[in-house]
C-alpha cells in the first residue's frame, strides 16, 4: 500500500477524524449496499474498489499500535500506576 492508495480509500469512507473499527465497519455496510451491482448507483468496478479501500484501512488500523515498556510508559504516562493493563 502506498499513500496515495490510503488517501483514496480515507476519501471513499470520507474518514475526517479518527474512527474505530465498528464505525469503519458500519460504513463500509452503508456504502457496499449503495454500489453493489444490483442498486442503481452500483457497478462491480465501484463496489471492488469499496472492498479494497475497506481491507486497505482495516490493514492500516491493525498495523498501527504501539507497544511501551514500562519505563518508557511510566515516562509518558506518570498518572496512571496501573500500567500492566497497557504494557504488553
Amino acid at each position: 500500500m502506498d499513500y496515495s492508495e490510503f488517501e483514496k480509500a480515507v476519501d471513499m469512507f470520507g474518514i475526517l477524524t479518527r474512527v474505530s473499527k465498528k464505525d469503519l465497519k458500519k460504513k463500509y455496510l452503508k456504502l457496499s449496499k449503495k454500489y453493489h451491482p444490483d442498486m442503481p448507483e452500483g457497478s462491480d468496478e465501484k463496489f471492488m474498489e469499496l472492498k479494497k479501500n475497506y481491507e486497505i484501512l482495516l490493514a492500516y488500523m491493525d498495523s498501527y499500535c504501539y507497544s511501551f515498556d514500562k519505563d518508557e510508559f511510566r515516562h509518558q504516562f506518570p498518572a496512571f500506576t496501573n500500567y500492566k493493563n497497557w504494557v504488553k
